[in-house]
C-alpha cells in the first residue's frame, strides 16, 4: 500500500492525514495547536507541523506530502531567508485603511478586472501596504513575500536561513499554487500571471514572489533535517493549496455543488469553469486547485458566534442546539447581526454585533440560542445569493465544519437555503484535499476518492428568517 500525507495548517491548528493513495482510505491522523491571535510567528507553524507529524505516527512510510493552509497570511522574508516580522493573518483587520487607499488609487472595477478581487483587509496586498506605511524599516528589508503554505513547503524542501536549513536561503525556490496566489490581490486567475504593478504599489518596491505551479505539479522533494530527523529525505512534495481550494478537492466538489463551511471564518464557494470578477467586491474571484475557478464569499464571524452565545447562556454546544430547536423559526422576532469581530462581507471591519427585536416575549433563552444560529447562517445565505449572482447554478449545498454536526444547525440550514442541504461525514477536508494533491503528484492522475454523506435534512424553507435578517442588514 502506497501512503500519502495531507496537511491543513489552519488558523487554529495543524492537522495531518495519512491516506492510501489508491483508495483514499484513512490510515492515521495527527494534530497540534497553533497560537491564538491575528499575527503569528511562522516558526510556530513549523513547530506545530513537526508535532502533528509525530502525532500522526511520522512520515517514514509516506511517499508524498502536500500542504494546504490558511490563505492571505503575509510572510515577509529578508535576503537571508529570515522571517522579518510575525505574519499578519487573514483575520487581522488593521490593514482596512490600506485597502481603501488601494481602491482609491486603482479603482474597484479595475482591481476586479485585473485580479478578480476588490481589496479588503484580508488580502495580502493590503497587509503589504500597511507594512509599507506602518513599519517602513521592515518593509525596506523585504526580499520575498510568501503565503503560509508557500513558506512551509519551502521549509519542507530544505530551504530557509543558512543556520537552520541544509539548502540555505534560496528565495527563487519559493513555490505556490494558483489557488493561494489568487488570494493575494496581485495575481490574475484570468491570465495566470502576477500583476507586478499592483504588487509594487502595495509594498513600495519589487521582491521575489513564489513561482506558481499548476495542478498536480511537483514542488520538489524533502531533505532530511537534523537533529531530530523527523522528516525523511526523498518524499515527493506536492504544490499545496489555499484552504478553501483544498476543501473543494477533498470533497470532490463538482458542477452544481456549493460548499458552505463553518469554521473560524465562514465561507461559501463553488468550483466553476469561468473566472468571477465582482466589482462590488462581495465575491472573490479565486482560482481553484484543479485548474478551474473558485468564486468565494467569506465572513469573519462563524463558529465563534455560537461560542459567544453558548458562553453567555452557560451551556455547551449540544444544549445550545436543543434550546434553539425549542424556538420557532424567526425566534419570535429576535435577530442577531453577528459582527462580533467586524466583518469582511459586507466589508465592515469596525462593526460590532447587534441584537434586534428584544421584547418581553422574545427575550428567552431558546430565542437567543436560535437567533445566534439564524444570524450565523443568514450571513452565509447572503453569500450564497452573491455566488448565484455570478452565474453559479446551485444543485446542492455541502455543509461542512464542526458546527455542521449540530442537529440545530443542520435543521435551520434546511430552512434557510433554498437548495437541498447535505452534510458530509465529519472529516479534515482541507487536509484531505492536500492528500489528493500528494497522490496526484505521485501518480500523475487526480484520484477519485468517494466521500460519505452523514445527513441530508429535508428542505423546509422558511422565508421569515431571512426577511427579518434583511430588514436589519447593514451594508458596507
Amino acid at each position: 500500500m502506497t501512503l500519502v500525507a495531507g496537511v491543513d495548517s489552519s488558523t487554529q491548528s495543524c492537522k495531518v492525514v495519512v491516506r492510501d493513495a489508491d483508495s483514499g482510505a484513512l490510515v492515521r491522523t495527527g494534530r497540534a495547536a497553533h497560537p491564538e491571535g491575528t499575527e503569528v510567528d511562522p516558526q510556530k507553524w513549523w513547530e506545530a507541523l513537526q508535532a502533528a507529524v509525530a502525532d500522526a505516527g511520522g512520515l517514514g512510510d509516506v511517499a508524498a506530502i502536500s500542504i494546504a493552509a490558511q490563505q492571505h497570511g503575509m510572510v515577509v522574508l529578508d535576503i537571508d531567508g529570515r522571517v522579518i516580522r510575525s505574519a499578519l493573518l487573514w483575520n487581522d483587520t488593521r490593514s482596512a485603511p490600506a485597502a481603501a487607499e488601494l481602491i482609491d488609487e486603482v479603482g474597484a472595477a479595475e482591481y476586479a478586472r485585473r485580479t478578480g478581487l476588490v481589496p479588503v483587509a484580508s488580502f495580502t496586498a493590503t497587509k503589504l501596504r500597511w507594512l509599507r506605511d506602518a513599519e517602513p524599516a521592515n518593509a525596506a528589508r523585504v526580499a520575498a513575500v510568501a503565503l503560509p503554505h508557500d513558506w512551509l513547503t519551502w521549509r519542507l524542501r530544505g530551504f530557509g536561513p543558512a543556520d537552520e536549513s541544509p539548502l540555505g536561503p534560496d528565495l527563487t525556490e519559493l513555490t505556490t499554487d494558483r489557488s493561494d496566489a489568487s488570494g493575494t490581490g496581485y495575481w490574475s486567475p484570468s491570465t495566470g500571471e502576477y500583476d507586478l504593478d499592483l504588487f509594487e504599489r502595495a509594498l513600495g518596491h519589487s521582491a521575489v514572489l513564489p513561482r506558481v505551479l499548476g495542478p498536480g505539479e511537483l514542488a520538489g522533494e524533502t531533505v532530511a533535517l537534523a537533529p531530530s530527523n523527523w522528516l525523511p529525505a526523498g518524499i515527493v512534495v506536492g504544490v499545496g493549496a489555499g484552504d478553501n481550494a483544498g476543501a473543494a478537492l477533498g470533497l470532490g466538489a463538482g458542477d452544481g455543488d456549493v460548499i458552505v463551511s463553518i469554521g473560524t471564518s465562514g465561507t461559501v464557494f463553488a468550483v466553476t469553469t469561468s473566472p468571477a470578477a465582482d466589482a462590488m467586491g462581495t465575491v472573490a474571484g479565486f482560482a481553484d486547485a484543479s485548474g478551474l475557478f473558485l468564486p468565494l464569499v467569506a465572513t469573519l464571524n462563524a463558529a465563534r458566534v455560537l461560542d459567544a452565545v453558548r458562553g453567555l447562556l452557560g451551556v455547551d454546544h449540544d444544549e445550545l442546539g436543543r434550546l434553539a430547536l425549542e424556538a420557532e423559526p424567526g425566534a419570535n422576532g429576535l435577530v442577531l447581526q453577528p459582527y462580533f469581530e467586524g466583518e469582511r462581507t459586507p466589508n465592515l471591519p469596525h462593526a460590532t454585533a447587534t441584537l434586534f427585536g428584544l421584547t418581553l416575549a422574545s427575550t428567552t433563552r431558546p430565542n437567543l440560542a436560535r437567533a445566534a444560529i439564524e444570524g450565523l447562517l443568514c450571513g452565509l445565505a447572503d453569500g450564497l445569493e452573491a455566488v448565484r449572482g455570478q452565474g453559479v447554478v446551485v444543485s446542492r449545498v455541502l455543509l461542512i465544519g464542526g458546527a455542521a454536526q449540530n442537529p440545530a444547525v443542520r435543521s435551520i440550514a434546511a430552512q434557510l437555503f433554498e437548495s437541498p442541504v447535505v452534510i458530509p461525514a465529519p472529516g479534515e477536508y482541507v487536509a484531505d484535499g492536500a492528500a489528493v494533491q500528494a497522490a496526484w503528484t505521485l501518480t500523475g492522475a487526480r484520484p477519485d476518492w468517494r466521500i460519505s454523506i452523514a445527513a441530508a435534512p429535508e428542505t423546509d424553507f422558511r422565508p421569515v428568517i431571512r426577511s427579518q435578517y434583511a430588514a436589519h442588514r447593514v451594508e458596507a
